[in-house]
């Protein structure tokens, strides 16, 4: 028999109205014998309907979704909507304080942690209580993501592809709705532990994305969270009105193998020669790492493996061996 969570909600999960507080989880450590992890969280209910669990914060450092969610909880009113939202902004609430991707308390990635264990570390604890006590009850769930410190990306909303197709087809609806300026059938390299996966596994309509990144936002991106926030709630048949289109309509993109993803095979100096979003072709020049251990050596050269879109780059200035140097997504 499954162990019950120690997690509980400082506030009612299921009564009209709205309610600010925390999903609360006692953790002992060095500064507070008896003290607690404070996770956020904000439930808005009018009436019957469905029900939308809308989360961000599963790295802590990727800050569209962090910044639109914790704007939607403090304005979304029960007169707005019909039926339930369940606003969790920072899903991770301990990387979003220390502005890290993965949990300062025991090194977790969150969405590498699910189903989680409610007698494990503090990180699987947080996802099995997402996993058990949240998720079941929703209708649709959409994760806000970006590339935090390491990675830029052209905004997207992602689908997978899913082995129950009448799913899938819900799960490409409601990304298309989003209305980001692209719309990519995604590609996951390890799809073990992720929320994404438990979710789908659980029959739910699932969207996921990536706004942006560089560890920081811009007013452009989080305009295009909001808008898809509200989109989604208008697709669910949450919220009434109509859906708010991309500006220059959405392009649908695919990952269709491992292929469109290039890994450094060095260390050093990163150089992009091409920026996020530009066409390139098989063979086209993409990116230099140099030696930073000396001068005059030639820099090792980068090209596109095939024809696309750079829909995700490096960010910062240094990079690794093994690190992802960019992503080449088909346009379809």
């Amino acid at each position: 028999m499954t162990k019950p969570s120690p997690i509980s909600p400082t506030i009612p999960l299921d009564q009209d109205g709205v309610h600010h507080g925390f999903l609360k989880l006692p953790y002992s450590r060095d500064d507070s014998a008896w003290g607690a992890v404070m996770i956020p969280i904000t439930v808005v209910q009018n009436g019957d309907g469905p029900t939308a669990l809308l989360t961000g914060g599963n790295h802590g450092d990727e800050y569209e979704g962090l910044v639109s969610l914790f704007k939607l909880a403090g304005s979304l009113e029960p007169a707005d909507i019909r039926g339930r939202v369940i606003i969790l902004p920072a899903m991770n609430y301990p990387a979003f304080r220390s502005a890290s991707r993965t949990s300062p308390i025991d090194a977790g990635n969150m969405n590498r942690s699910y189903p989680g264990k409610p007698d494990g570390t503090v990180t699987q604890k947080i996802a099995d209580y997402i996993l058990r006590y949240l998720v079941p009850g929703a209708d649709i769930v959409l994760d806000i993501h970006s590339g935090g410190k390491t990675l830029d990306f052209i905004p997207f909303a992602a689908a997978h592809v899913l082995p129950d197709k009448e799913q899938e087809a819900r799960c490409v609806a409601a990304m298309k709705a989003f209305g980001a300026p692209y719309a990519m059938m995604m590609l996951e390299l390890d799809a073990v532990g992720m929320f994404d996966t438990v979710v789908e596994e659980a029959g739910k309509t699932f969207v996921t994305t990536e706004l942006g990144g560089g560890g920081s936002t811009t007013a452009e991106r989080v305009a295009i969270a909001d808008r898809g926030v509200r989109n989604i709630l208008i697709h669910a048949g949450i919220m009434s009105g109509d859906i708010d289109p991309a500006p220059d309509g959405t392009t649908m993109l695919d990952m269709p193998d491992d292929n469109c993803f290039v890994a450094s095979e060095a260390t050093g100096l990163f150089e992009p020669c091409v920026d996020l979003g530009a066409m390139v072709r098989k063979g086209d020049l993409i990116a230099r790492i140099y030696d930073v251990e000396r001068t005059g050596t030639e820099p090792r050269e980068y090209h596109a493996p095939r024809d696309g879109i750079l829909s995700c780059r490096h960010f910062p200035g240094l990079i690794k061996t093994g690190d992802c140097l960019a992503v080449i997504a088909e346009v379809l």
